[in-house]
């Protein structure tokens, strides 16, 4: 697990592709992330499937009770069509960086 915060945004890379251990070390360490938007990068994993995705959206739910963002990346081959809509995913860090700017505007805004 690599962790890097830069502002309000900290991202975590998998670097072991075991989604449920890092999902276990999320939530061990969370005092450490919930006042800055998250970015969980499981990108490398090219196993996840839509059942993975959904073991994060306890944590999703509860980072966005903290008015914060929780986007999920994931490789690019994932069928992001058939993908649940309760956990934000998308394809790269950079759409992720661009998901939390918006969402900050929108909190900014009082939405």
């Amino acid at each position: 697990m690599e962790i890097k915060t830069q502002g309000n945004t900290t991202v975590i890379q998998d670097k072991q592709q075991d989604s449920a251990l890092l999902l276990e070390k999320i939530t061990e360490q969370y005092n450490s992330y919930k006042d800055t938007n998250l970015i969980v990068d499981i990108s490398q994993n090219s196993q996840i499937t839509n059942k993975d995705v959904l073991m994060f959206e306890k944590l999703s739910s509860l980072h966005k009770k903290g008015k914060k963002s929780f986007v999920l990346v994931l490789h690019e081959e994932f069928d992001f069509n058939a993908a649940t809509d309760k956990v934000m995913i998308v394809p790269t860090l950079q759409e992720a960086h661009d998901v939390i700017e918006m969402e900050e505007i929108e909190r900014d805004l009082g939405f």
